[in-house]
């Protein structure tokens, strides 16, 4: 029986409270190697499938980061959200702001998803009202920082999700430039199952 805990791990108690509400006590592996480091505020490169904990494993230190920054005096501002996820696909994105969704509850922090195939109405309407952590697809990403509805400026941590599929997907180039947008001093963290076709690239240029 694994006996380490999220509050042993440095989880904040608002945080173990929510995992706690959702029957989430004791951590995976994935959160066990990462979180020290995570909400130490390192870049990390997790290898994780889906179904390994890992979309907990980097919303934790997301959601903690963030929070920090808000109770320090930092407002949210439209349009310039402090964290960003990157996936590859509409689905998992969605399935990432569902496991996101109840952490940023916890301290009152708003999550937006991005992606294609619907109308970006509501996607721009969220955005003008100040969003603290956007989940999104690339394409549609890039999309909306080309008409100067998203800038990424502020953003305090960068995650992306799935990056050899991301790779598989023909995403890098996109992935590349969003990062590029974002500030040096970030942090990062990368999750991939494997570091081919160019993820290795993106590690050694942004980790």
């Amino acid at each position: 029986m694994n006996d380490m805990t999220f509050a042993g791990l440095g989880v904040p108690a608002p945080l173990v409270g929510a995992l706690s509400a959702a029957g989430l006590t004791h951590p995976f592996p994935i959160q066990v190697q990462t979180l020290p480091d995570t909400l130490a505020g390192r870049d990390v490169l997790g290898r994780g499938k889906t179904g390994s904990g890992k979309t907990l494993a980097f919303s934790i230190p997301l959601v903690a980061r963030l929070a920090q920054t808000r109770q320090a005096g930092t407002q949210r501002r439209p349009n310039r959200p402090a964290g960003l996820v990157l996936a590859p696909t509409r689905e998992l994105a969605t399935q990432i702001t569902a496991t996101v969704q109840p952490l940023a509850d916890a301290y009152g922090l708003k999550v937006t998803t991005i992606f294609g195939g619907v109308s970006q109405s509501r996607q721009e309407s969220a955005l003008k009202a100040g969003v603290d952590i956007v989940v999104a697809c690339p394409g549609r990403l890039e999309d909306l920082m080309r008409q100067k509805l998203i800038t990424l400026d502020g953003v305090e941590v960068t995650v992306i999700d799935e990056a050899d599929h991301m790779a598989d997907l023909g995403f890098l180039p996109g992935v590349t430039r969003i990062l590029a947008a974002t500030p040096a001093g970030g942090q990062r963290l990368l999750f991939s199952a494997t570091l081919d076709n160019g993820v290795d690239k993106l590690v050694k240029r942004f980790l």
